[in-house]
Order: structure tokens, then sequence, then C-alpha cells
């Protein structure tokens, strides 16, 4: 295979699409604070968090591929389980992955604080026991939690720490639409592959919620986003409800969820939530970056 043809196998292994979920919670925890910005500081926490966000990425697409649970996906196609790439570098780029994201996590920590080494060591066994090991948390209804917790409160409270060395109410707060949304990306993917998961004994909270109800959930999570903006707007700067612009998004995408059903339309619904997230999270830190 030629070498531009085999590196647009790992881009496309590494799903680039779900990059600006680990974008997102840097910039809004960034944003979340008021003092002098730390640059170094800032791109250290980016790179824990893209890194961490392709070893997921790349460990689930070796855990899912081995156990065959990969084999009638709907959405795009993975190194393993389409057979394109040998299980061994899927899971080697996994471990590359996760061991940049320790090396940069290590060097924010000498920084700032030790504790960032126990928080990274457990978001890295988060990250490979969501599919991998013997009884992986995403086939039995956890990965939202999951994501909530690493991708919103561990990802942005973690990058406001990063900047100021406290713990402030205000990123807690900032993390919650942050966390939300994430999770819907991953409601939605889950949502798309009910029938697959099921017949693969992939127990996810969509397969146990059942058609209806993931979709009242992914309503409240785009929702309940655009409620803590308004929160946040009372509580901190006024300015932030600029991330209010995106209800009239949020109340399409829950529409086309209810409406859509094809699985093509589906993966758009996907790409528009990632779309969403990125474009809410923009909006919130000009926000908070303007208004504080």
């Amino acid at each position: 295979m030629q070498p531009t043809k085999k590196l647009g196998l790992w881009i496309e292994g590494a799903r680039p699409k779900t990059i600006p979920a680990a974008i997102v919670p840097v910039l809004v925890g960034t944003s979340s604070v008021e003092t002098d910005f730390k640059l170094l500081r800032f791109l250290l926490a980016l790179s824990v968090s893209v890194a961490l966000q392709i070893g997921v990425n790349y460990a689930n697409d070796y855990s899912d591929g081995v156990r065959g649970t990969d084999q009638e996906r709907l959405g795009p196609r993975r190194l393993v389980g389409s057979k394109l790439v040998e299980p061994s570098k899927v899971k080697f780029a996994a471990a590359l992955s996760f061991l940049i994201a320790a090396i940069a996590g290590f060097i924010l920590a000498a920084i700032t604080s030790l504790w960032l080494v126990a928080v990274g060591f457990v978001a890295i066994l988060a990250a490979w026991f969501y599919t991998g090991g013997s009884t992986p948390y995403g086939y039995s209804g956890y990965g939202e939690v999951s994501v909530f917790i690493f991708f919103g409160l561990v990802a942005t409270v973690g990058s406001a720490f990063a900047q100021t060395e406290t713990i402030e109410t205000q990123s807690i707060i900032c993390s919650i639409p942050v966390g939300l949304l994430a999770s819907a990306l991953l409601v939605i993917n889950n949502f798309r592959d009910i029938e697959t998961d099921s017949k693969t004994g992939k127990q996810t909270l969509a397969v146990r919620l059942g058609k209806s109800k993931t979709q009242v959930l992914y309503a409240l999570m785009l929702l309940g986003a655009v409620g803590t903006y308004v929160v946040i707007a009372f509580l901190y700067t006024l300015l932030s409800l600029i991330a209010v612009a995106v209800l009239p998004l949020c109340l399409r995408l829950i529409y086309n969820i209810y409406a859509k059903e094809s699985s093509q339309d589906l993966i758009k619904i996907l790409e528009n939530t990632a779309k969403l997230h990125l474009l809410a999270g923009l909006l919130l830190s000009t926000g908070l970056v303007i208004g504080l």
C-alpha cells in the first residue's frame, strides 16, 4: 500500500471529526477563569485532551474489532473491523497516543500540581476499559457517564486548574454544557447503532433505553446545555448568552432525531451534533473571555 494511502487510513482511524470534543473543554475551561493566560499550560492541556481522544478512538477500534462487534456497523469503517490494518498495530497506536497524553500531562503536572498525574492515570484507564478488558463498561451502558465526567467535568475543570492552580465553581458549572453535548455525541452514535449493537451483545445506554427514550435523552441533553448557558450568563457574565444562539440548531437536531430514520440521516445528525458542540464551545468561550 502506498504511504499516502497508509497515512490516510491512520487519519481515518483517528476519527478526526471527534477531535472537537477534545478541544472544546480546554477552550471553555481556559476561558472560564480570570487570570493571565498561560500559553504553555494551555497547549499542554490541549495536547493531553486531543491525545486521549485519539487514543480512545484507536483503542475502541482495536477492542471492537477483535471482538467482532464492528462487522455490521452503519457508520464509518474501522481499521480492525474492516481488516485494513493489523490489530496489533492499532493497539500500538492507541498505546502511543496514551503515552503522548501521559508525557504532556506529566509536564503539566510538574508545572502545576502532581495531583494531575493521578487524574491522568485514571483518565487513561477509563479510556482503555471503555471497550477494552474482559468487562468493558461501554458495553454495559455507562459510556455516556464516562464521557460527561472525563470530556466534560475533568477536561474543563482541569484546563481551568492548569491556568490558576485552583478549582473554581465557575469552571465546574461551565463544564456541564460541555459534558452534556459531548455525551449527546455518544447518545446519537449509539442510537444509530441500536440494532447492530443489540445483535452483538453491546448493551449500550441506547440499547437499554430503546429508541423512544434515547430520543428524549438526546433532546434533554441539548436543551439542558442551552439552559446552562442562561445560568452561566446570570451568574457570571451576560455576554455568555451568545451561546444561546445555538438554540435553533438544537431544535433542528431534536426534530431530526424524531423525523429521520435512515442510517445516512443519522450519520448526518451525528456530524451536525459535533458541529453544534464546537460552535457552542466557541461561543461560550468568546462570551467568557470578553465578559470576565
